[in-house]
């Protein structure tokens, strides 16, 4: 199973599904943040990228959290590039059945809007795509 994330709190409502889900299941986890190609511009200052780095590593380790009080395995991964087409190389590289994603990410200047992104995803993935939109009990 593919948790995707961007740190937002629809994505940690995703993910707490998609937790639960595993845990029922077995199924491992990867808990995916994917940095926007388009926000690391060469003009940016390096501080910039390790944000980006410290925000995506935040947000898989939230996912990972979750997992070790479920009992579930999570493997963190961290990818730049455009998001969806890195979640779906991701999930058919590593065989993944099902991709967890929330329906809307961050918005304004934020980096990463999931909206359009999990739209792509629903639309182009081999894999089943659950699209969570209600916060987890």
């Amino acid at each position: 199973m593919l948790v995707a994330t961007d740190g937002s709190q629809n994505a940690k409502s995703a993910a707490c599904s998609g937790i639960e889900i595993a845990a029922r299941t077995g199924a491992e986890v990867y808990a995916l943040y994917v940095a926007a190609t388009s926000c690391c511009s060469p003009l940016m200052p390096e501080s910039y990228d390790w944000e980006i780095g410290k925000e995506g590593s935040e947000a898989t380790a939230e996912i990972e959290e979750m997992g070790n009080a479920a009992g579930v395995t999570v493997n963190t991964v961290l990818l730049q590039g455009y998001p969806a087409q890195e979640i779906l190389n991701f999930a058919e590289k590593n065989d993944v059945d099902m991709i967890v994603m929330g329906t809307r990410g961050k918005t304004g200047i934020d980096r990463f809007l999931m909206g359009g992104v999990t739209e792509k995803v629903v639309r182009n993935a081999k894999a089943e795509v659950l699209v969570v939109r209600e916060p987890c009990p």
